[in-house]
């Protein structure tokens, strides 16, 4: 696997643990609810952007995109 899709995956699981620390819910819940309102495809496509951010600042983006995409966690 090349470089750049492992940093992505290490990339989203972070994200993934981070907004489920932050919404209080498990790590498989917080990757449903980011697949079914589009927060994963939103980090794999603006990767490029989003890791040179903080963690806090990606999962606020995530949950921005998410809500703009039908999800309502707050």
């Amino acid at each position: 696997m090349p470089k750049k899709q492992r940093d992505i995956i290490e990339y989203v699981v972070c994200c993934v643990s981070a907004f489920s620390e932050r919404y209080g819910i498990v790590m498989s819940q917080a990757y449903a609810y980011l697949s079914r309102h589009s927060g994963i495809d939103f980090l794999m496509r603006c990767y490029d952007a989003e890791h040179t951010l903080s963690i806090d600042d990606a999962v606020d983006d995530l949950q921005a995109v998410c809500y703009r995409h039908g999800g309502h966690i707050a």
